[in-house]
């Protein structure tokens, strides 16, 4: 994928970096790659990194999409930053809730909540 292709909405508010997907759908493995690439040099520029992902437009996540995630929440915490996740649908979450995810990660109902979370 060229440079300009993300599937990303990429803002910060105050130190804290949102980030939203365009895609309804995280399932094909380059994708899921280059998402995983466009945090990671997120993470790689910021000292503590605080970053929301913000499921708000997905429908469906694929199991490497997950591992991504774990991934991205290693690095942060590598970092001694926060990663925080929000807007999961019932779907989604189930998943989460199985693979006993929802342990590993800070999930939110909505992103103003876990804008709130971070200390």
């Amino acid at each position: 994928m060229a440079e300009n292709d993300s599937r990303l909405t990429i803002e910060t508010s105050d130190d804290i970096t949102l980030v939203g997907f365009l895609d309804r759908n995280i399932l094909e493995e380059a994708t899921i790659q280059h998402i995983g690439d466009q945090i990671s040099d997120i993470i790689d520029a910021t000292p503590n990194p605080r970053i929301l992902i913000n499921f708000d437009n997905v429908d469906h996540l694929s199991s490497a999409a997950l591992g991504m995630l774990i991934t991205i929440n290693n690095k942060v915490r590598h970092k001694s930053g926060q990663l925080r996740l929000a807007n999961i649908n019932t779907q989604i979450y189930e998943v989460f809730a199985i693979t006993k995810l929802n342990k590993l990660f800070q999930i939110h109902s909505d992103a103003e909540k876990a804008m709130q979370s971070f200390k």
